[in-house]
């Protein structure tokens, strides 16, 4: 029996490689008639750092524009994914509402990403891979490689040609 897919895990560094990546999640998502959960995470200051931060702003201060930045960087990834949506679904209703939701969570992104595949018992996992080496060669980042080799859901991994930007993002 062929392999279900209906919940794909779209995570996203929301590096300009962005929009390439999220294609090949919607075109699966469309393929199989599959919802999309974008995640992205946002990485905690090291505590040596928000020592140092903390030296010139009080903790309260240090925590509000943390929660600031969480909630900015939600608002961006939602509307970034809506974009592309619109973008590429032209008038199709259905394609334009495969994103069922958008997280940001705190964590270092390899585990945020392995929590909500597993939290959402999801049937595929899309990321991209975009590092170069200097003679051009695409390697995979430690996160890439973290969730590829710990994920128990299949991992789509998605070069990201070299110098790939799109107008807008």
């Amino acid at each position: 029996m062929l392999p279900q897919i209906k919940t794909i895990l779209y995570a996203t560094g929301m590096g300009p490689g962005a929009p390439y990546v999220f294609r090949y999640a919607l075109a699966l998502a469309n393929q199989h008639d599959a919802q999309i959960i974008a995640i992205s995470a946002l990485e905690p200051l090291p505590t040596f750092a928000q020592s140092l931060v903390e030296l010139h702003i009080s903790h309260e201060q240090s925590e509000q524009i943390h929660s600031t930045a969480q909630t900015q960087g939600k608002e961006r990834l939602r509307e970034r994914v809506a974009c592309l949506c619109e973008r590429e679904c032209a008038d199709d209703q259905v394609c334009t509402q495969r994103v069922s939701e958008v997280r940001i969570e705190e964590g270092q992104p390899a585990q945020v990403i392995l929590a909500a595949a597993k939290e959402y018992a999801v049937d595929l996992i899309i990321m991209g891979a975009h590092r170069h080496t200097v003679i051009g060669d695409a390697i995979l980042g430690s996160t890439t490689h973290k969730v590829l080799h710990s994920a128990a859901q299949p991992v789509l991994v998605v070069r990201i040609p070299e110098g790939f930007h799109e107008e807008g993002f």
